[in-house]
């Protein structure tokens, strides 16, 4: 999963669109600025939109306040590329930032318009986040409703009575017409993923298993497996594969109030940390889009008051001449601390997938997840 691509970096790319002064004291004041921040800093081939961020900013995720970027903008930036400059500067006492490409002299420094660059440089502009482990959930995940896929292509043979495949084997399939393509991919079904405080279905997921080749068409066609994650049998399920598309974005706190939890770990894992990816129980129906930065909150247990209880006495009569004073149970709600940062990359109706970008605790199902 953490193999480098130059087409994952391509679908993570993200850049600038424009760059105007941060606007009035009240937002200097609201926007985190590091203690030192560089004047001017290099981008270097390996870097990320959010460790730049995080060169001038406390809070990364601020970025496009800093840079004064519309909705639209935040969506559908500009590319920033190694040797590219960012010089940071003030003007009237407040914060600014401005891009030299290429490396120019202080000269050069300009704020970014509309430009047209030659399409095979979107490969080598830098990513919003590290690409290697959510390569495969970019374009690759599926989550059904109920029903599932009745209509998805099923592994039903080989040529030899062996029962696991794997990478180079030849398999037989059903339902596999000419018109969706030679390239299709491999699932098992998966878990059922279920909303953590109401139990409401979210959907079914789809487990990704690997990917193959149609080399005969036919009532029961022939398939090439080209790649396996795992273990490939037979009743597996093969679905075309869909035509990547491109998506720029830049890291960016939700416009409203979030309150979701973490409802599954990659590899139904115990408890994970960063780098590592999760699943949310808030999707676009939510207001979650592709970019939202989200903090994660351990929830605190409530615990018994071990004050002494100081109010008026509740008397119980046991028996005659006998009297008891009972306190009333009193417990305490602990604050719940931030335990982490999360970055949305993929979002469906009711649920989303993110990946945990810093984390100071261990991270595990049923953490809050809220607008930083």
């Amino acid at each position: 999963m953490r193999a480098k691509s130059s087409i994952a970096s391509s679908l993570l790319s993200a850049g600038l669109l424009m760059f105007l002064l941060a606007s009035g004291v009240g937002q200097a004041q609201q926007i985190q600025l590091q203690d030192n921040p560089p004047d001017r800093y290099t981008v270097q081939k390996g870097d990320t939109l959010w460790g730049i961020a995080a060169r001038f900013l406390k809070q990364p995720w601020r970025w496009p306040d800093l840079w004064r970027m519309n909705r639209e903008q935040i969506k559908n930036p500009h590319w920033i590329y190694p040797g590219d400059v960012v010089v940071f500067d003030r003007v009237d006492g407040q914060p600014r930032l401005s891009l030299e490409r290429g490396g120019g002299g202080a000269s050069g420094a300009t704020r970014l318009s509309p430009t047209i660059r030659v399409a095979p440089l979107a490969a080598a502009a830098i990513p919003s986040i590290p690409a290697g482990d959510i390569e495969p959930y970019l374009s690759r995940p599926i989550v059904t409703g109920p029903e599932g896929l009745p209509d998805a292509g099923k592994i039903i043979a080989a040529r030899d009575q062996r029962v696991v495949r794997g990478a180079g084997d030849a398999v037989y399939a059903v339902n596999i017409p000419e018109t969706s393509g030679t390239e299709w991919l491999v699932y098992r079904p998966g878990k059922v993923l279920r909303a953590y405080d109401s139990n409401e279905f979210l959907g079914n997921e789809l487990h990704y298993l690997g990917t193959a080749h149609v080399e005969r068409f036919g009532e029961v066609s022939t398939l090439r497996i080209t790649s396996a994650r795992e273990e490939i049998v037979f009743g597996d399920l093969v679905v075309p594969a869909p035509r990547e598309e491109l998506i720029n974005y830049v890291p960016h706190a939700p416009d409203r109030a979030v309150d979701g939890r973490i409802i599954a770990l990659a590899n139904d894992s115990v408890e994970t940390g960063r780098g590592y990816l999760v699943t949310v129980d808030r999707g676009a129906r939510d207001g979650i889009e592709v970019g939202h930065v989200l903090a994660i909150y351990h929830p605190a247990p409530v615990i018994p008051d071990p004050r002494p209880y100081e109010g008026p006495d509740i008397l119980s009569k046991l028996m005659d001449q006998t009297r008891a004073v009972v306190p009333p149970s009193r417990y305490l709600n602990l604050p719940a601390e931030r335990s982490g940062l999360l970055f949305v990359f993929r979002v469906f109706d009711k649920l989303s997938y993110a990946i945990v970008l810093n984390t100071t605790e261990p991270i595990v199902v049923g953490d809050v997840v809220r607008k930083p």
